[in-house]
């Protein structure tokens, strides 16, 4: 049954062993003789695994089913993180397996929570490894093996419906599947390049331009220093960053259609992306003042800067800190980690549910009150001018459901294993969200290395449910997924 997906999934393996070729040529152009022989050793090691993949599932070669699609996207997010946690595990002093495969599958499901300290002494190669990453984890790495799986005689909208984020997963830009893929990666470049010189103009070298635009475009968090974007201490890097945060919290379809016609009116007219900006707008302006009332910075420009940035980081899921703000009134981190749970649109390369569920709730919510008053009165939730479909609106509220579940099932585990409260709890929600830092031991100024490795592996599963959206993990627990 599984042949199929092993058949695919053995093309992926051996296309991620070319993405060591990155972090080496940073090796070699540093001279690092030692860390690029390790680099071609995770290549070899990860390129003989897929070669000996396919020639034992080659003669399963078919049009992949529903079911093979689930199975490939879990194997992808789940054993990928695997072979990218060998290099750490090698190069890293200290690390322990258990902390290698949870930094590995917090960079590829663009989440940020690390588990590693020191990381200003680290080699080049090894940050440029965690933050690139993130960079190919943020908008999908199974939108890659969409665009290639033509090559392969296969379809691929059944892997397109499996993991690309949200609720309105059937809608397209172009009538082919991998002509999408293509499409939403090149608007992806594009912003890319410009972010990379953004930061370069902002006063970064190229080798911190090149990790942090990684981690921006991702909306994945990751630096090369212990203290985050708060190391440049530079107005014009936050600035930059926020820039490049608030549009890769956007669906990367919007930004397609808008470049292919020369018109902002895909972004306007969406009530999604026009609630995303309001919740972003409104949150700034909030913590500002609860700022400058607490007087936390002298004046309220200052007040307004740290506010923009750690609303767009958090809301965003970025996860980007440039100071610890745990220490501001308690109020603010709690809000900025709720933010962070759904305020990234469909489509971006944000975790949480999304902001188009959260209106979905909203209007569902309002319809339920105008019944109660109403019995009789026709009003169905709409969304764009069009009437959502009941079966989509089933979609939302058993997400939602299983989202809570899951949640506070997780945080049990944690508060079992001896977890404090607090640090259980946010460490739940930050990862399920894929926003990264937390509250309490993982704050901002902390991390998630001082954890048990059955409370890393806990977390890890946690950034699968959430990078996947939940149904496409669990359906794989389920007695029908596997009968013939």
């Amino acid at each position: 049954m599984a042949g199929p997906a092993l058949y695919v999934f053995s093309h992926v393996l051996m296309a991620f062993a070319a993405l060591f070729a990155v972090p080496m040529g940073w090796a070699w152009f540093h001279d690092d003789l030692t860390h690029e022989v390790t680099w071609a050793q995770a290549a070899g090691l990860t390129l003989a695994s897929g070669l000996a993949l396919w020639v034992l599932t080659r003669r399963h070669k078919r049009e992949l089913a529903t079911r093979d699609g689930f199975l490939l996207v879990n194997l992808v997010w789940a054993v990928l993180p695997a072979y990218a946690a060998l290099p750490l595990w090698w190069m890293v002093p200290g690390l322990s397996w258990h902390h290698a495969y949870f930094e590995a599958m917090s960079a590829l499901t663009a989440t940020g929570a690390t588990a590693i300290s020191g990381l200003d002494t680290l080699p080049v190669s090894v940050n440029v490894w965690r933050c690139f990453l993130q960079y190919v984890g943020g908008l999908g790495v199974m939108l890659l093996v969409v665009a290639v799986l033509p090559m392969l005689g296969l379809g691929g909208m059944q892997l397109y419906k499996a993991e690309t984020p949200g609720p309105m997963k059937d809608q397209k830009l172009t009538p082919r599947i991998a002509e999408t893929a293509r499409g939403l990666w090149s608007v992806y470049f594009g912003f890319s390049v410009l972010c990379l010189l953004g930061y370069r103009w902002a006063g970064m070298d190229w080798p911190d331009a090149f990790m942090h635009m990684c981690t921006t475009m991702g909306l994945a968090g990751f630096s090369s220093y212990d203290a985050s974007i708060g190391h440049f201490q530079s107005p014009a890097v936050e600035w930059v960053a926020i820039v490049f945060m608030a549009l890769a919290g956007i669906s990367f379809l919007r930004h397609f259609m808008v470049l292919r016609g020369m018109t902002l009116r895909p972004l306007w007219s969406d009530r999604e992306i026009r609630t995303y900006a309001a919740v972003l707008l409104a949150a700034t302006f909030w913590v500002a003042g609860m700022l400058a009332v607490e007087q936390v910075y002298p004046d309220f420009g200052t007040a307004l800067r740290y506010a923009a940035f750690h609303v767009l980081s958090l809301a965003t899921t970025t996860g980007y800190a440039t100071t610890d703000y745990l220490q501001w009134p308690p109020f603010i981190p709690v809000f900025l980690l709720f933010l962070g749970t759904f305020v990234s649109c469909a489509g971006s390369t944000g975790g949480g549910i999304k902001m188009v569920r959260m209106v979905l709730l909203i209007k569902q919510a309002r319809r339920e009150l105008v019944r109660i008053l109403h019995p009789h009165v026709v009003n169905p939730v709409t969304l764009g001018g069009q009437v959502v479909p009941p079966q989509v609106m089933n979609a939302v509220l058993g997400f939602m459901l299983i989202y809570g579940a899951a949640t506070l099932g997780l945080a049990f585990l944690l508060l079992l294993s001896g977890l404090d409260l607090v640090t259980a709890l946010s460490a739940v929600v930050a990862t399920v969200n894929n926003i990264g830092p937390g509250l309490g031991e993982v704050g901002p100024a902390g991390n998630y290395g001082g954890l048990s490795p059955f409370q890393l592996w806990v977390l890890s599963f946690a950034m699968l449910l959430g990078r996947l959206e939940l149904f496409s993990v669990l359906v794989l627990f389920t007695r029908a997924f596997w009968r013939r």
